[in-house]
């Protein structure tokens, strides 16, 4: 008789256990599995949010070479303009000397 009752409260205290151990594990499951959904979100929300920046990235690139082209033409112009004005001034100087030389000619014949 003793026997059997310390069988029998063996074996419900392995059934409550093992009903406690079952709670147990299927809470951590529940956890997990909001945890991994959590992370799931996370990182479809970081994918969108680096395709958005990669669109600005691309845009602002085309814009670079956008400006860089545009920086290259000014360069050149001013270039031009600095050599034009390297001759004008060379030309000036010329008709400044020419000038005096038709002063100094207008004097002789006064």
């Amino acid at each position: 008789m003793f026997g059997e009752w310390l069988i029998y409260t063996l074996f419900v205290f392995v059934i409550i256990y093992l009903l406690i151990m079952l709670n147990y594990y299927r809470t951590l499951y529940k956890r997990e599995l909001s945890i991994n959904q959590i992370k799931k979100s996370n990182i479809d929300e970081s994918k969108l949010i680096i395709r958005k920046y990669r669109m600005q990235l691309q845009r602002a690139i085309g814009n670079i070479d956008v400006l860089t082209e545009e920086l290259e033409k000014a360069k050149n112009n001013i270039k031009t303009l600095r050599a034009r004005s390297s001759q004008q001034k060379l030309e000036n100087d010329q008709l400044q000397q020419k000038i005096k030389e038709l002063e100094e000619r207008i004097e002789a014949l006064i």
